[in-house]
């Protein structure tokens, strides 16, 4: 892959996730971050005149559920904070994943913002004293998308 002599990329990602920047949910740092992606339906339309021709046009946004992984430590107590917030009381947030490289002093490389994030799950592998392996814990989170694509029709 060719790269430009000024171009920074990730050889050692870090994820910090927050809420709203909201101080309280800051979510921390997560080793890895899977199904940031967006996909589209396709519309088609075929003009009567136009034999076989058609047209294309970009249709729904479809964004998938966010599963973020990372070794259990005390930025736990922050996830389960928020989840005991949004077990009674749902309040809209707006996400961000900052990711950062192996210089997060130098600041994040790139940075995408959730809108309307929701949890959807929380889990944590088994407990095993005996073996000898990091317990991990991962979140899901539902979101209405990370692209400015909130046009609506003049009124």
């Amino acid at each position: 892959m060719a790269l430009s002599d000024s171009s920074t990329i990730a050889l050692a990602n870090r994820f910090v996730v927050s809420m709203s920047g909201k101080e309280t949910y800051n979510l921390g740092s997560w080793s890895k971050a899977d199904g940031l992606d967006v996909t589209w339906d396709v519309a088609e339309y075929r003009a009567g005149d136009g034999g076989n021709d058609r047209f294309y046009f970009p249709g729904n946004t479809k964004y998938s559920n966010i599963k973020l992984t990372r070794a259990v430590s005390e930025e736990t107590t922050k996830v389960r904070e928020w989840l005991n917030k949004n077990s009674w009381e749902f309040e809209v947030f707006v996400g961000s994943i900052q990711l950062f490289g192996p210089h997060p002093d130098k600041g994040a490389i790139t940075e995408w913002e959730l809108r309307d994030v929701m949890p959807v799950k929380w889990a944590i592998t088994t407990f095993d004293a005996g073996a000898s392996q990091v317990s991990l814990e991962t979140l899901e989170l539902a979101h209405k998308g990370f692209l400015e694509d909130l046009r609506k029709l003049p009124g």
